[in-house]
């Protein structure tokens, strides 16, 4: 403040009304006050607004799945770690929160807002019947929603990723192969991504003429894409080609290929929808869909920083991931119609 008032010939205190809006300066000592601020690079500090009783400096995320399923899933640790970069360079703190359901997470926003723990919230795994939009309106809290609704929410910044681009790609790209028996192992059929990559799938499926392609919902876990695995490669049409929604699971799922004495890719094709290094530590290494949740959380919480400082609420779409072929994809050998028993 000192050197903004140096710069523009005023005192510290007509820089402090400028800056905060307040009355006391004229528009003209406003407007030459913010245009010298914008020169030095200044930007308001949350941690400031705090200790002045007008801000938490604090930014809050919940998370409604179980901590079992959360635990060995990297896109989440990786996501948290691109969040806490911008958080650390802003001075602000990040509460972190899991609970069993949506319900629960409702409640802990109305907590938070009640006792003025959070400035804004980041709002993860958006779901086709999502009541927390309307909570958050309700209760007046910036929020930036990572993963995109099903409609666009005016008061609510989104980064959505283009789920169904991705499965169209994937699925595209498996039919080049010669695989017509898909199935894709999916997450929480109650997401929004969820829903869109099953939508994607069975409408790039209808589009090429693939009869026996469709999705099985899971947990997200190892233990149920190590079921579903065995039950579908039973199934009188085993499929050629199989696609899990992320890594634990695809790697679940590789192992229950080996352990029935079938060979990927010789006998199934594998697919991870999120690449890590499980991909490259399983044998052979697992074709994925490459994005960097690292970015993906950066920009998320840089879209809600913004909205802290008075910005408006608009939509960021990250960029397609890229299908990184690696040895568990491969032309279609056979298509056997034998069910596998194990």
């Amino acid at each position: 403040m000192k050197d903004i008032a140096q710069r523009a010939g005023v005192s510290e205190s007509a820089v402090s009304f400028a800056l905060n809006d307040r009355p006391g300066v004229s528009e003209i000592t406003r407007d030459r006050v913010r245009r010298v601020a914008a020169q030095l690079g200044w930007r308001p500090s949350t941690a400031a607004r705090a200790l002045s009783g007008e801000g938490a400096a604090t930014v809050g995320l919940v998370v409604a799945r179980p901590a079992t399923t959360l635990g060995v899933d990297s896109f989440f640790l990786q996501l948290i770690s691109g969040i806490q970069e911008v958080l650390a360079e802003r001075q602000l703190g990040l509460l972190f929160q899991m609970v069993d359901d949506v319900t629960a997470e409702c409640a802990v926003y109305r907590r938070w807002w009640a006792e003025h723990r959070v400035d804004g919230v980041l709002v993860v795994d958006p779901r086709t019947d999502d009541p927390r939009p309307a909570l958050l309106d309700e209760l007046g809290l910036p929020g930036v929603v990572i993963g995109g609704l099903p409609d666009r929410h005016p008061n609510l910044s989104e980064v959505r990723a283009d789920d169904s681009g991705a499965m169209a790609h994937v699925v595209g790209r498996l039919h080049e192969l010669g695989h017509h028996r898909i199935v894709h192992i999916a997450g929480l059929p109650s997401l929004a991504h969820t829903d869109r990559r099953i939508r994607s799938l069975r409408d790039e499926a209808e589009r090429r003429g693939l009869t026996e392609v469709r999705s099985v919902t899971t947990d997200y876990s190892d233990t149920e894409g190590a079921a579903v695995t065995r039950r579908v490669l039973a199934s009188e049409a085993p499929p050629t080609a199989l696609v899990y929604d992320n890594d634990v699971m695809a790697a679940a799922g590789a192992a229950v290929v080996a352990g029935l004495g079938l060979a990927v890719p010789a006998d199934v094709s594998i697919v991870s929808w999120e690449d890590s290094v499980l991909c490259r530590m399983v044998h052979p290494f697992l074709t994925a869909l490459s994005r960097d949740p690292v970015v993906f959380g950066r920009i998320a919480a840089q879209e809600l920083t913004a909205l802290l400082d008075g910005g408006t609420a608009r939509s960021v779409q990250v960029p397609l991931p890229e299908l990184i072929e690696r040895e568990s994809t491969a032309p279609v050998e056979r298509e056997s119609t034998a069910p596998v028993h194990g």
